[in-house]
C-alpha cells in the first residue's frame, strides 16, 4: 500500500494498489459467486435490461434480485447489447475491459468484456471530470486507445492485426473510468454485474494523438499513475492482451462476430495496464506515458 494525502494536505487513510476503500465491503477476487449457471429467458433479459436502465437514467444504485442472478456468459453479453439499444445514446467508441489477467481474476469474468463509450463522456486532457457523470464510482484505468480512421465492417473472414493496424489512424494514451449501477463493485463479479451494465463504461480521458505509434514498443511501454502528486503505481502495455494491438484487433472481431463495424472516428479503449483504482471527488490524478504522452485528470 501507499500512503498519500487529501487535495488539502491532510492525512488520509492508506491508499491500496486499487486505490481508495470506496468500492464497497468486497475486496478484488473475492465475490462469491451466484449459484445460477443458466441462460435468462427473454423475459428476464429485458427485466434486467429495464432495472439497469432505470438506474442509469436516474443515476442511482440497483439492486438485482437473486432470481435474475446467472454467470450465463452469453447472457451477460446479451443484456449489455440490450440495455445499449434502450438506452440508444450516441457512441463515440468502444473500451475493452477485463484484457488483463489481473482484473479477469478480480472480477471473475472468464475473457474481456467489451462496453460502449458515450460521445459525450469523450474528454481531452487535462479534463476536470463532473460529478453528474458518476454513480457509483470512478474506477480509473490507464489504457492505450487508438482512434480509428476507416472503417472495419462485417465480414466473413476474422480481421489480423495487420488488417487492424491499416484501419488505425492514431494512438492515444486513455484512462478509462468505471461506473456501474450496482453497489459493492467486487460483490456485483458474483453475477458480472458491471458486463452487464455496459461494462461499466462511463467517461474516458484522452491526450495528444501518436500518429507514428507503430515504432513504439507498445507491450514495453510503461505507465505511471499519481494521486494527488504522489506516485502510486506502474503497469505496462503488454497487460491488454500481450499487446494493446492485439486486443484492437479482438474489439474489431467481436463486433465483426455480430454483423457490426468498427467506424471511422470511433475511439476504442484497449484495456487496463494499470489495474482498478478507484478515486474519489476532489482527487487529481497525472499519468505518465514517458515519451506517448502525459494525461491529468481531476474529479469534481
Amino acid at each position: 500500500m501507499t500512503e498519500t494525502t487529501t487535495k488539502d494536505g491532510s492525512g488520509d487513510a492508506e491508499i491500496a494498489s486499487w486505490g481508495r476503500r470506496i468500492h464497497g465491503p468486497t475486496l478484488p477476487g473475492q465475490g462469491v459467486r451466484c449459484e445460477r449457471l443458466t441462460p435468462l429467458t427473454d423475459d428476464e433479459i429485458d427485466e434486467v435490461v429495464a432495472l439497469i436502465a432505470g438506474g442509469r437514467l436516474g443515476r442511482r444504485s440497483v439492486v438485482l434480485p437473486d432470481r435474475l442472478r446467472t454467470r450465463h456468459w452469453d447472457t451477460v453479453m446479451t443484456v449489455m447489447e440490450r440495455l445499449n439499444r434502450r438506452l440508444d445514446w450516441p457512441s463515440g467508441g468502444w473500451k475493452i475491459g477485463a484484457a488483463s489477467l489481473e482484473v479477469q481474476r478480480a472480477e471473475g469474468v472468464p475473457g474481456p468484456a467489451p462496453g460502449r463509450l458515450r460521445r459525450d463522456t469523450i474528454f481531452a486532457s487535462p479534463a476536470r471530470l463532473p460529478s453528474a457523470l458518476f454513480i457509483n464510482y470512478r474506477c480509473s484505468e490507464c489504457e492505450f486507445a487508438f482512434r480509428m480512421g476507416s472503417d472495419l465492417p462485417p465480414r466473413a473472414a476474422p480481421y489480423t492485426e495487420d488488417d487492424v493496424a491499416a484501419a488505425v489512424e492514431s494512438l492515444l494514451p486513455a484512462l478509462e473510468i468505471g461506473d456501474t449501477v450496482f453497489d459493492d463493485w467486487y460483490g456485483a463479479s458474483g453475477y458480472q454485474g458491471s458486463s452487464m451494465d455496459n461494462g461499466g463504461a462511463a467517461a474516458l480521458v484522452f491526450g495528444a494523438p501518436v500518429k507514428d505509434w507503430r515504432r513504439l514498443d507498445l507491450p514495453n511501454a510503461r505507465i505511471d499513475l499519481s494521486l494527488n502528486g504522489r506516485y502510486i503505481k506502474s503497469g505496462y502495455g503488454r497487460a491488454a492482451m500481450g499487446h494493446p494491438l492485439t486486443s484492437l484487433t479482438w474489439m474489431a472481431n467481436w463486433l465483426r462476430e455480430r454483423g457490426q463495424s468498427l467506424h471511422a472516428g470511433e475511439i476504442v479503449s484497449t484495456g487496463t495496464c494499470t489495474g482498478h483504482f478507484f478515486a474519489a471527488p476532489g482527487d487529481r490524478l497525472e499519468i505518465d506515458y514517458g515519451e506517448i504522452g502525459r494525461l491529468e485528470v481531476e474529479y469534481a
